[in-house]
């Protein structure tokens, strides 16, 4: 049998889709946990990005965090965490808040400092407010580039977010485990499919929030930008 047989095998059989163990309630849980985890990382992440690149200080210390981060192996956090304060949701978050992080902060850094400074000094010259300034100035431009970091966490945490099941919680994730334990590889195929069909629905999700929020005066200056780079890359080669 190959993957197309293991999948089909899992998903048409109907005793998949139900009870607590059912496709319906495991995709439920893994959104519950990815939605969590965002949301903390966002809590953290987007603030602390808008101030530092606002006042543009702790650029070379969110640089130094982030990579600090980033090199820290989610798996090996989770089973420190987990050795430090015993099993439940809160190991879990741990190393996805953490994972996620990274990417909002400083997506967000550069995009609030790539901001051309011409309308901000003009907003300055008017008497606004450094607040005022930060929300009705910088992050309407920025917000493509912040959307950008918001959705590289949410497609990291969709991934991630299997390791719950390594802590008895449930998820997607119960499918890979229990089908690799078992030897049950229409289950750890079918646990991947979900995984992957779930990122693609955040892509599809962020898109249509980008096309959504962004106003079109910015929407079309960033396809010019996009045009100009493919140009000058073209014509590099």
């Amino acid at each position: 049998m190959n993957i197309f047989d293991f999948a089909h095998a899992f998903f048409g059989d109907s005793a998949n889709w139900q009870g607590y163990d059912g496709i319906p309630q495991r995709f439920l849980e893994h959104l519950q946990y990815s939605l969590l985890a965002l949301a903390v990382a966002a809590a953290i992440g987007l603030p602390v990005g808008l101030l530092t690149g606002h006042t543009g200080r702790g650029g070379n210390a969110l640089a130094f965090i982030a990579n600090a981060a980033r090199a820290l192996p989610s798996f090996g956090l989770l089973v420190l965490v987990v050795l430090l304060i015993g099993f439940g949701l809160l190991p879990v978050m741990i190393p996805l808040v953490v994972l996620a992080v990274p990417p909002i902060l400083v997506t967000t850094y550069e995009a609030v400092r790539t901001v051309d400074p011409s309308p901000v000094d003009a907003a300055r010259g008017m008497g606004m407010r450094e607040s005022r300034i930060l929300f009705q100035v910088e992050v309407p431009v920025a917000l493509p580039l912040i959307l950008s970091g918001l959705r590289s966490a949410a497609i990291q945490i969709v991934s991630t977010a299997t390791i719950a099941a390594y802590v008895s919680l449930g998820g997607i994730g119960r499918y890979i485990i229990d089908g690799l334990y078992q030897r049950d590889y229409e289950k750890v195929v079918g646990g991947a499919t979900l995984v992957a069909f779930l990122a693609l629905v955040t892509l599809v999700l962020f898109w249509a929030a980008g096309r959504f929020v962004v106003s079109p005066g910015v929407r079309r200056r960033e396809e010019r930008e996009g045009r100009a780079k493919d140009s000058r890359a073209r014509t590099a080669e």
